[in-house]
């Protein structure tokens, strides 16, 4: 009995520290995680596939937001680290590679009622300007899809640098998201429930969690 109270006095002990601990690690912000870590070099910096992500957010039903991203594609920052707004990004996204973890869901989505993939095989953006908003950034662009081009801002953050080693080059992380019109782009596909909610919103979120790899450092 003495020995169950030990244990069980050592591990609320434990779970206070650990529950301290934890929230500290929480409440460090991105400017004092990277504070120590300066900005990365002019440069291309290229989307790192494994650790980024391209996605897109709609509402069904007018009650929950529906998840989905694109496997495959690839992107570039061209990076001006004396002048950020001089900066440029593009990134294009193959139609036929989305994924909901829904197999007849992404089969629907790649026919016409959708992004049609046969006869439009990317989606794109293509940055025509990069301004200076607060302590982030506004990112304007032309993007394309199914055929349509529209300009689109981004609002986004540049939220951390690691520093280049001896064999890579530094590594950038930023967070975007936007909301477009579905329907701009020829995205009809959907009705109004009996209670006159639609079954799909118009408006799409797209997010953007990109880690991308700058130019690797001169060989010594």
């Amino acid at each position: 009995m003495k020995r169950t109270s030990v244990l069980i006095g050592f591990a609320l002990f434990a779970f206070v520290i650990f529950s301290q601990t934890g929230t500290q690690a929480v409440n460090v912000s991105f400017d004092q995680r990277f504070a120590g870590n300066k900005v990365g070099d002019s440069g291309a910096y290229s989307f790192d596939k494994a650790h980024s992500f391209i996605g897109f957010k709609v509402r069904h039903m007018g009650l929950i937001e529906v998840p989905g991203f694109f496997r495959d594609f690839t992107g570039t920052v061209n990076f001006d680290s004396k002048d950020v707004t001089k900066s440029t990004v593009e990134f294009s996204a193959k139609a036929t590679s989305v994924d909901t973890g829904v197999a007849p869901r992404d089969n629907h989505l790649r026919s016409k009622d959708f992004f049609e993939v046969e006869k439009f095989a990317d989606i794109t953006f293509k940055s025509t300007k990069v301004a200076k908003k607060g302590k982030g950034y506004l990112l304007t662009g032309d993007f394309t899809m199914k055929g349509v081009t529209k300009s689109i801002t981004f609002p986004f953050d540049i939220v951390g640098w690691v520093d280049a080693t001896d064999k890579a080059g530094a590594k950038m992380g930023i967070a975007a998201e936007t909301t477009i019109n579905r329907r701009d782009y020829g995205v009809n596909y959907g009705t109004n429930m009996p209670n006159g909610i639609p079954m799909l919103s118009d408006d799409v979120k797209i997010v953007l969690q990109i880690e991308a790899n700058g130019p690797k450092p001169a060989a010594k």
